[in-house]
């Protein structure tokens, strides 16, 4: 075994999963994994816990992944993590733990996300559960939203003996891990509802359908249902668009709608009746991950598909890995390129899109260089559907309805990194509802965070 390349990970054949909603990546078996937490070499001083948003122990969890002891590496991450099986499949890791991690100065770093992976996996298979904690502090704490920071939260409150509710809008909970992220990336009733239900064996109680700000306001339940403190973990669910004609045509969709009717309505599947417009030609504009999980779901409802972005391959901010995947299946990319007008027919269907030609001129604020349009370069591409991935921003209706929550021109809430306080009293917030669209562990991250400032702040009481 060379010790400077990590141990190959399995995957479906592109032509084959271009085809089917399964799982891409197929992980590493026990023999796989053993192997490669052996690459991993104990530093003292390890970079790749630093590099962890929440801080797991990660030389602790694979040594022990190297000595078989699968259910003591489980106990070490869950110290730190309540979603690990996800976190394994979705995370950045190649710009955070591996990006980090010493190994790779020399050689390919060591395989965290996959080891984890395989160790919450093999959690899940083998029934190891979270410990419940033996009694209660007898404090009420809401959490609104049951994404990856109102889950996160939760757990963590919990296992410090709190009362924890969670309100979910929406009829399943998960958030984005439900509405957002592919089958073929992250399986819903094999990996995602496993992990919702160790949150609920910690003693969190789940209330769906419950839409804070109508069907209950934050002040109603500080002030007559008994809680002590709230956590906001809203998501960022309000999709952006370019504001250019025919926008409000039919066909044009935005990114959320889009993966919401197929993963969380399960439009991809036969025996649902729920309604998407497959198209033959579509373009997705955008090139986050987001766009990369709308690009490859309409790839694999029968259309060829066209990942249309302003800026060039280097600059795409989604995952090397996922934009990988998107080219073996076959997905175009048609870079330096934006999009000017959308035709319409007569009967309101999208029938084209008018583009233009880009070149990149100096660093913008974000650091990246700024796309300028060549002048005279303008083009139509053939298409039937628009699917727009521009980022999204919290639904301000949270906002609108509790008096005293300070937000920001984004219509984000204002909160303290640290402990997630915010404006009003006894709440708390975090995630995308604070820093506007980023990816899951950074959610997470801000969870532990909420639960750390509420407990400080009950604790006081």
């Amino acid at each position: 075994m060379d010790v400077l390349k990590k141990v190959p990970v399995r995957e479906q054949d592109p032509k084959v999963r271009a085809t089917n909603f399964e799982e891409v990546c197929l992980g590493y078996n026990e023999e796989e994994a053993m192997a490669e937490a052996t690459r991993c070499i104990k530093c003292k001083n390890p970079k790749c816990v630093a590099g962890c948003p929440v801080a797991i122990d990660i030389p602790g969890f694979i040594k022990e992944v190297e000595k078989g002891n699968h259910a003591e590496a489980a106990r070490v991450i869950a110290k730190s993590s309540a979603l690990p099986a996800v976190c394994g499949r979705v995370c950045p890791q190649e710009s955070q733990c591996e990006g980090k991690c010493i190994r790779g100065i020399k050689g390919e770093p060591v395989s965290i996300g996959k080891l984890e992976r395989f160790v919450a996996d093999w959690a899940r298979e083998n029934g190891i559960v979270p410990e419940k904690p033996e009694k209660t502090n007898g404090k009420k704490v809401a959490v609104i939203g049951s994404g990856p920071s109102g889950l996160t939260c939760a757990g963590d409150l919990a296992k410090l003996g709190y009362e924890v509710t969670i309100f979910e809008a929406l009829h399943e909970p998960g958030g984005v891990l439900t509405y957002g992220i592919p089958e073929f990336r992250l399986p819903k009733e094999r990996v995602v509802q496993p992990e919702i239900d160790n949150v609920r064996k910690l003693g969190v109680t789940i209330e769906t359908n419950v839409v804070i700000g109508k069907s209950v306001t934050i002040d109603e339940l500080l002030d007559e249902e008994g809680f002590q403190a709230v956590f906001i973990g809203s998501g960022a669910g309000l999709p952006m668009f370019m504001g250019i004609p025919g926008e409000n045509a039919n066909g044009v969709f935005s990114a959320n709608e889009y993966l919401t009717r197929s993963n969380l309505m399960k439009a991809f599947r036969d025996d649902y009746d729920t309604p998407i417009v497959a198209g033959k030609k579509v373009a997705v504009v955008g090139g986050g991950n987001v766009a990369m999980d709308a690009a490859r779901t309409a790839l694999r409802l029968g259309a060829e598909v066209h990942v249309v972005y302003r800026r060039s391959e280097a600059e795409l901010p989604a995952r090397v890995e996922e934009v990988h995947h998107a080219k073996e299946e076959g997905i175009i990319f048609d870079l330096l390129t934006n999009p000017l007008e959308i035709f319409v027919n007569d009967n309101g269907w999208v029938t084209g899109m008018k583009c233009i030609r880009m070149e990149l001129g100096e660093p913008d604020a974000s650091g990246r260089r700024r796309p300028i349009e060549i002048e005279g370069s303008e083009f139509v591409i053939d298409v039937d559907t628009v699917i727009m991935s521009l980022g999204t921003s919290p639904n301000p209706l949270i906002s609108a309805t509790t008096k005293g929550l300070d937000i920001n021109k984004r219509k984000c809430i204002i909160a303290e990194e640290s402990t997630g306080k915010t404006s009003k009293d006894g709440v708390y917030a975090g995630g995308d509802a604070v820093t506007g669209a980023a990816t899951v562990i950074l959610a997470m991250e801000a969870g532990r965070a909420g639960a750390r400032g509420i407990d400080e702040y009950l604790s006081g009481q």
